[in-house]
């Protein structure tokens, strides 16, 4: 999202999409005519979501990179939101965001509306899987949520230490500071928005899944841009 540490102080129900079946008629002289079909690529599954309890080894996996004592949630206040989404490749897959439970179900809702939009998601993956390292998770072009960490720039707790908020495709949506400065080089051909797939632009339908229920989104921010931050009160 943002300067590494220590750098400049500055961070459905089962919708299926069936094709039809396509039919291409042969007429052979002096003969019946032959018929031969082909049946169209197999369509997406459709949405799916669940939210459950951090698991034992989801709390042990968490700790301490992610989570540890003095955060500001406890481990029994946050849920584990598996939702599916579509890929930038035309397929699908399936992903895990760590958040508060306050804003799961609304969590659930926003990745429904963003796979029935058609919006590709890179990867979703609790960011322990980069021993909770900001910097890392976006290299990957992650898409993360839950992270015990201050916020950029700043000695107070970030949205993401409570679980309220969700920085996505963080390549496609990169920080931005004045001047069109970014800390990953391949979030530079981003700083432009022309819209592209992925892109968190206004009135785009990412954007307007996240409005739909209220989060507010860091690429309104005046001055620094914060592109893939959303989060449920803003902060």
């Amino acid at each position: 999202m943002r300067p590494p540490a220590g750098g400049i102080a500055r961070h459905a129900a089962n919708m299926r999409r069936m094709r039809p079946i396509t039919c291409l008629r042969l007429t052979v002289i002096a003969a019946s005519a032959a018929v031969a079909c082909a049946l169209a690529p197999t369509a997406l599954a459709g949405y799916t979501s669940s939210i459950t309890q951090l698991t034992p080894a989801e709390r042990k996996a968490m700790t301490p990179s992610v989570w540890r004592k003095g955060c500001p949630v406890g481990l029994d206040d946050l849920r584990a939101v598996r939702v599916s989404h579509r890929t930038f490749g035309g397929g699908e897959a399936t992903g895990t965001l760590v958040v508060h439970e306050d804003v799961a179900p609304a969590v659930a809702r926003i990745f429904r509306s963003l796979y029935r939009s058609g919006v590709p998601v890179r990867k979703i993956e609790p960011i322990e899987k980069y021993k909770g390292s900001d910097f890392d998770s976006i290299e990957a072009d992650n898409t993360s949520a839950f992270n015990c960490r201050k916020a950029t720039g700043s000695g107070r707790w970030s949205n993401h230490a409570y679980g309220k908020a969700i920085d996505i495709n963080p390549i496609e949506n990169p920080w931005v500071e004045p001047g069109g400065v970014v800390y990953h080089t391949a979030s530079r051909p981003f700083v432009k928005r022309t819209p592209r797939p992925g892109m968190a632009v206004e009135g785009g339908a990412l954007v307007r899944a996240f409005d739909r229920e209220g989060w507010k989104w860091g690429g309104r921010w005046s001055g620094t841009k914060d592109y893939q931050h959303f989060s449920a009160d803003g902060g």
